[in-house]
């Protein structure tokens, strides 16, 4: 079954979620697990599961997250939005700098 968020999004994420739970099933199989003991290492149902192999927007980010973990290949979501690799954040930030700064003045004390 197709979550409604499939549908509303580009074509580009949809299949970027797809190579995703692929590459995890990909992943499950080498080490020879099964879908059933993948789902109980994430505490998700199989059903659950399943639909993350098959890249489905609705699981949870968590459920992908842990599953990366359980196969060994560490915490990559913690990089994705790294703000020191976010070039576009980096240049608005270069953008915002000041041509000129001025010392800000001093209160009088009467």
């Amino acid at each position: 079954m197709k979550s409604a968020l499939f549908d509303l999004m580009p074509r580009r994420v949809r299949r970027s979620l797809s190579k995703l739970g692929a590459d995890i099933g990909v992943a499950r199989r080498k080490r020879g697990l099964t879908a059933a003991m993948m789902a109980e290492r994430l505490g998700v149902s199989r059903s659950t599961y399943l639909r993350l192999e098959k890249g489905d927007p609705a699981a949870a980010a968590g459920a992908y997250a842990m599953a990366l973990f359980v196969l060994g290949l560490g915490t990559p979501l913690a990089d994705l939005a790294d703000v020191r690799n976010d070039e576009h954040g980096l240049l608005l930030d270069a953008e915002r700098v000041p041509r000129r700064v001025r010392a800000k003045k001093e209160p009088r004390s009467t």
